[in-house]
């Protein structure tokens, strides 16, 4: 394939217009909706694709029924290609940022209950020293240790919960404060009146909890297990926004963390139970150590930690929702 110096040669040749055009194809699945997506004609991406594989010598893609595929040469080009798209695209936003120090852009990626939560409550913070910084919030659940949004850099940062063993080698991990999660039921629920309630009591409920392969269901496992106890049979397993409802209107158990207990127990009405289950999770900022942040990006993790310091973190527990 050449020596060193030729490999550099065809690399600077190499044109950020015409890896874009590939990303693109390769992302529509055929070179007409990639011409439709990039508001050019067909024959004008078909050529970009002809030059780079004209200049590295070999086949980027395969035709067939279905469209095109890359091939294995497509695959490495683009691997690479999309992390010097994205170093590009950052350098654009760090000048913007850098020409009015107010804006810039940050994309979050979070789990539904911090969305709804804390992350409202850091971009409050920053807004007031950078009014015009734009926030983009797309779901993406730490708390199943898959962070391909952030590893496809279709995301600056993942915020939320995480194992305490997560040890990934691309990935930077800050964790922001140890947060406890609580039982908690409808306040028309027959336990929501009692004092004194044990997890053994609860065992034949119906209860309402995280997928399998969640760090949340793993800990109450364990925390089951601890207690000489089975996790329950009747366990239901939904969105945060039907466990919410279903707690409001039927008599469920769940356990919600302490950060979603405290922004939103004015809106629904639940109570905790005083149940000790001695646990906690790790919140924590997740950042690939391979990707420059963003002046944007820092602004964002500053707010976190400062929201993180703040009294509201050390509060009294028991006063997140109402216990009459």
């Amino acid at each position: 394939m050449g020596t060193p110096a030729q490999a550099g040669r065809r690399a600077r040749q190499i044109k950020v217009r015409e890896l874009h055009i590939l990303s693109t194809v390769v992302q529509a699945g055929s070179m007409a909706k990639a011409a439709v997506l990039l508001s050019m004609t067909q024959p004008t991406v078909s050529e970009a694709i002809a030059n780079l594989e004209a200049l590295l010598q070999v086949r980027l893609l395969d035709r067939n029924s279905r469209g095109v595929e890359p091939t294995i040469y497509g695959q490495a080009l683009l691997r690479r290609g999309r992390v010097v798209l994205d170093e590009l695209g950052q350098a654009v936003r760090d000048i913007e940022f850098l020409a009015d120090p107010a804006g810039g852009e940050v994309r979050i990626g979070c789990p539904e209950a911090f969305s709804a939560g804390l992350v409202p409550a850091i971009i409050e913070r920053i807004s007031r020293s950078h009014p015009q910084l734009a926030v983009h919030v797309v779901d993406a659940n730490t708390a199943f240790l898959e962070f391909r949004q952030l590893r496809e850099r279709n995301v600056d940062l993942m915020l939320g919960r995480i194992s305490r063993t997560l040890q990934d080698e691309d990935l930077n991990v800050e964790i922001l404060f140890e947060e406890p999660l609580y039982v908690v039921v409808g306040a028309q629920n027959k336990w929501a009146r009692r004092r004194q309630v044990a997890l053994a009591d609860l065992i034949g409920e119906r209860w309402i909890l995280a997928e399998p392969n969640h760090v949340v269901r793993s800990l109450m496992t364990d925390v089951f297990r601890a207690q000489g106890l089975d996790l329950p049979k009747n366990v239901i397993t939904g969105s945060m926004h039907l466990r919410l409802h279903l707690l409001a209107r039927g008599d469920f158990v769940t356990v919600l963390p302490e950060t979603f207990l405290r922004y939103h127990s004015d809106r629904w009405p639940v109570k905790r139970l005083p149940i000790d289950l001695g646990r906690r999770l790790p919140v924590a900022v997740v950042t690939l150590k391979t990707r420059t942040l963003s002046p944007a990006t820092q602004v964002f993790i500053a707010g976190a930690r400062e929201i993180a310091r703040s009294p509201m973190q050390g509060s009294n527990p028991s006063k997140l929702v109402r216990r009459d």
